[in-house]
């Protein structure tokens, strides 16, 4: 049987980690079984669902390379089905209509938590003949009630073992608003079957709705996927993560700089590790060691800073042409034209960039150069007028290069002897400054690499130019 698992957010807000490590486990999954991973839109609650959050989620699958093996299902667009089902289900008189208030359930539910008692519905609107029920619906559009039999459902999760529950305790749950408006429970168990899904991969929370989802599914007649909960990503204190984390959209990860790879990196070490205890995979080392028994069933430790290393980890391994294609938007536009210079410039700094937007921060002056004061230029007691001179020299050396690479090997070796004849403060220091602009940054012949030679010439030139205005 062909492994089929899906992705079932729901477009109420933007797409956000939890979600990503979700759909991750389950895409992974398929891609090590041979099977087929699909995005289904769980768009029936009208109030809240938006196209907008809809389009994000899908935008950002394609970024993380996460996309539907298959067309995109919306629930939407299955209202049908859902009525005829439930017209299935009212017809074999599993199913009833419920117009208890608001008021009255909170009343119900206190009074059993009063004596002790797990609060569930009562049941009280199971009595109501058809007739009572019609008559009501013409004031009270009510909700359909699920009869829940009173049985251990017992089942065996594919991380957690042997799972059973006590469907008496859960009481007859509602599965519709009204016979176009499905809930969770019950559209997603015609989803399941519709679609063929052979596994479900979700989070731990949805651990309870199991045994509701599959006693809907023998009600149904419909088969019964395997289940798999996921542990909770909890924070470096061990304690459930905060909002403040788990909300963050994808899109604040991918407006910080970070790679996709890196992401989808540190989310699959969220409750997974493979068997040689590996920390930075690639996506297809990723898909080979995945296994779902490797999954842990106690919760994952969100680490902010683990991510940022694993970000660097990734930039680093990344070819400087791969990188350049996603630094483009972290760029002004003149930079990503200039692709050699840009190319350069990726691989003097990438070892030390933990995100994509420290780029333009760590290189800005390779791109624009700017103003500096000439005493700057000028090396301990050095004078202005020696450091000009010493410009000059070493602008000469540079001049004469006729390498096909700038600096040539001859070139760099002519230029240090200069500096160690002169002392390499006194000539160095200068010229990495006239280059950069900056008192820290690369050393000038990396410098000269990047900047090549008619840039260098005119940066040097430049510096000189301030030296003799100052003299």
């Amino acid at each position: 049987m062909e492994v089929r698992v899906r992705f079932a957010p729901s477009p109420t807000g933007f797409l956000h980690i939890g979600g990503v490590r979700t759909a991750l486990f389950n895409w992974l999954f398929a891609r090590h079984e041979g099977g087929k991973f699909i995005v289904r839109i769980e768009d029936t609650d009208k109030q809240r669902s938006e196209k907008r959050f809809e389009e994000d989620v899908l935008k950002n699958l394609e970024w993380l390379g996460l996309a539907s093996d298959e067309p995109i299902v919306r629930q939407s667009e299955r209202l049908d089905i859902y009525e005829r089902t439930l017209k299935k289900l009212f017809e074999e008189k599993r199913v009833y209509f419920c117009f208890c208030s608001t008021e009255e359930l909170e009343a119900e539910y206190e009074a059993q938590l009063s004596q002790g008692l797990v609060p569930k519905y009562s049941g009280k609107c199971r009595a109501l003949s058809p007739a009572a029920a019609a008559e009501k619906l013409r004031a009270n559009p009510g909700v359909v009630r699920f009869k829940m039999a009173e049985k251990t459902v017992a089942f065996t999760d594919m991380i957690r073992g042997k799972v059973e529950f006590n469907t008496g305790l859960f009481g007859d749950i509602i599965i519709a608003k009204g016979m176009r408006e499905p809930l969770y429970n019950f559209a997603s168990v015609v989803d399941d079957a519709d679609m063929g899904i052979t596994h479900v991969i979700r989070g731990e929370e949805h651990l309870s709705n199991t045994p509701k989802q599959m006693m809907l599914q023998e009600a149904l007649g419909l088969p019964t996927p395997r289940y798999a909960h996921l542990p909770l990503i909890l924070g470096p204190d061990k304690k459930k993560l905060s909002k403040r984390f788990l909300t963050n959209s994808i899109n604040d990860y991918r407006s910080q700089g970070y790679l996709p790879s890196a992401l989808l990196n540190f989310l699959v070490l969220l409750g997974w590790h493979p068997t040689d205890n590996r920390e930075v995979l690639t996506v297809p080392e990723m898909v080979e060691a995945f296994s779902i028994k490797r999954v842990q069933k106690a919760g994952a430790i969100y680490n902010p800073e683990k991510l940022d290393w694993m970000n660097s980890m990734h930039i680093r391994a990344m070819d400087e042409k791969a990188l350049a294609e996603h630094l483009a938007s972290f760029v002004p536009e003149h930079w990503a034209g200039d692709r050699e210079r840009l190319t350069r410039a990726i691989a003097l700094v990438k070892d030390r960039m933990k995100n994509l937007a420290d780029f333009r921060k760590e290189v800005g002056f390779i791109f624009e150069l700017a103003d500096y004061k000439p005493s700057m230029l000028v090396w301990k007691q050095a004078t202005s007028e020696k450091t000009a001179e010493r410009l000059e020299h070493a602008r000469a050396l540079l001049a004469g290069d006729k390498g096909s690479a700038f600096p040539s090997e001859g070139t760099e070796a002519a230029l240090m002897q200069y500096a160690n004849e002169e002392g390499r403060g006194d000539v160095l220091w200068p010229l990495r400054v006239a280059l950069s602009g900056q008192e820290a940054s690369p050393g000038p012949v990396e410098l000269l690499r990047v900047l090549g030679k008619r840039e260098s010439d005119t940066r040097i030139g430049e510096a000189i130019g301030k030296l003799r205005t100052e003299l």
